[in-house]
């Protein structure tokens, strides 16, 4: 990474802030072989320039001026968010150790004094710009992969990269987006990362606006944290809060899809509650800032049980809410790895704001088939198939089907379904559901959610739709 001066001097610039004009003559004389140089000769001038849509990258900046003294510049400049980052030194001829003090107390890099040294400016002012720039790139790289509270944490504090962990009440994230496996089969993989990258682009500005932390990205999955680096008290408020609009702004994501061309998508969150261990975790090699814990495998398993549009959340996280949320239902589910049921909810929304709401989603009436759709059912354990069953499709919807079969179905489990041709040829292996439902006591009928509908089954669903009207 080459950050000299004669690398970068068409991008630097630096501000020169004095009332006399010989001293700006001296400066701007030194640099201008280096740098772009812009001049101030007053406080409330150099504050303009400062805030302007080009500010400068580092500032030489006198003490004594009518007005505004450099010390009140230089802590107005670090008080603002927009110009906190501009390195300031100051260039002055008090040479008393009191006001050299003070300089950094307000925020200043150096002190040079007056009548300056001309190679002692120019290494001052390449060391800082180089420090600066070096600053910039660490954020902008682990920006890319970590959130800026951990940015903060790993930069400011010196314990930051040090291993170790601490236990925390947090609540946890995952989302991940429903069938999105086997639409990546049928795609070319440039256009699989695209569609990733579109997808995680928006939904991590989403939980950085609700303070989350993103752990992880796993494929199409997000693993998010709320509570750490920093401490709240609202974790699971602001989690719930946050999966909402992360659920409202895949309106926003598929639209860019349809643009692109790219297959509409649903995404499920789940969301768990409770006590975790935190920190950065791995070798001395290689060490990454996150949470283990039973919460968080947990949390896994309760974004397993969602379909597209949905939020599941434990009882944990509902209790944590205090009685802030719309819940659309509840169910007990025995999670694999646990030794006793869990209550899971389904939030739609927030009671207190009409606007963190979801959108309804009615399921629409099923239409009853006059010639059922043959297909074999195959359970899945996690992502993997096991042994496949006979089954009949016997009724319809855009997304939903009700699945006849002598196999007994577990309410939240997942099946592939072999969707058959009239002739019993294959038509698509690639059809996804969710059981939902065991209408009235028969145990051979199921309600399903498809979650990932390939478009050779879309075709047929929609033309036997077609050929029987709902009744």
């Amino acid at each position: 990474m080459n950050l000299s001066p004669s690398t970068h001097h068409e991008k630097v610039t630096i501000l020169v802030v004095d009332d006399t004009p010989e001293n700006i003559d001296v400066l701007r004389g030194l640099l201008k072989a280096h740098y772009k140089v812009k001049v101030a000769i007053n406080g409330e001038q150099a504050l303009k320039l400062c805030f302007s849509d080009s500010p400068p990258s580092l500032l030489l900046l006198d003490v004594m001026m009518p007005g505004m003294d450099g010390f009140e510049v230089c802590s107005r400049l670090k008080a603002d968010p927009r110009t906190e980052g501009i390195p300031v030194i100051f260039v002055t001829a008090l040479n008393e150790t009191y006001d050299e003090l003070r300089g950094f107390e307000v925020g200043g890099v150096d002190f040079i004094n007056k009548p300056v040294t001309p190679a002692l400016v120019l290494s001052r002012v390449r060391t800082h710009l180089q420090l600066r720039a070096a600053y910039t790139f660490i954020r902008q790289t682990f920006g890319r992969y970590l959130s800026e509270e951990i940015v903060d944490k790993l930069i400011d504090s010196p314990q930051g990269l040090e291993l170790g962990g601490e236990k925390r009440n947090l609540s946890i994230m995952m989302a991940d987006l429903r069938g999105f496996t086997s639409i990546g089969e049928r795609l070319p993989a440039e256009t699989v990362v695209k569609m990733i990258n579109i997808f995680l682009g928006s939904m991590t500005d989403v939980i950085q606006q609700h303070q989350g932390t993103i752990d992880e990205f796993i494929g199409d999955a997000i693993l998010a944290i709320f509570g750490a680096p920093i401490e709240r008290q609202d974790n699971a408020l602001r989690a719930v809060r946050c999966a909402i609009d992360m659920q409202l702004a895949m309106q926003d994501v598929n639209q860019q899809f349809e643009q692109a061309g790219y297959p509409a998508v649903e995404m499920g969150i789940g969301i768990n509650t409770g006590p975790v261990i935190v920190g950065n975790i791995g070798s001395q090699k290689r060490s990454k800032y996150g949470v283990v814990g039973r919460v968080v495998n947990t949390t896994s398993r309760i974004e397993s049980y969602t379909v597209g549009g949905q939020i599941l959340i434990a009882e944990s996280t509902k209790t944590a809410c205090d009685g802030k949320l719309k819940i659309n239902g509840e169910m007990q589910v025995m999670p694999k790895g646990m030794a006793e049921a869990m209550t899971i909810y389904d939030v739609t929304g927030l009671l207190d704001d009409s606007s963190q709401a979801l959108p309804d989603k009615p399921a629409g009436p099923l239409t009853r088939l006059n010639d059922p759709l043959t297909i074999n059912i195959m359970p899945l354990a996690g992502k993997h198939g096991s042994e496949s069953f006979f089954g009949l499709i016997t009724k319809l919807s855009h997304n939903s089907i009700e699945i006849e079969s002598e196999y007994i179905c577990t309410p939240l489990s997942d099946l592939r379904i072999v969707l058959l041709n009239a002739d019993q040829t294959i038509l698509t292996s690639n059809l996804y559901v969710k059981v939902l439902a065991q209408p009235g006591s028969e145990t051979s009928r199921y309600q399903a959610r498809i979650t990932s509908l390939p478009p050779e089954a879309e075709l047929m669903f929609t033309t036997v739709l077609k050929q029987n009207p709902c009744l």
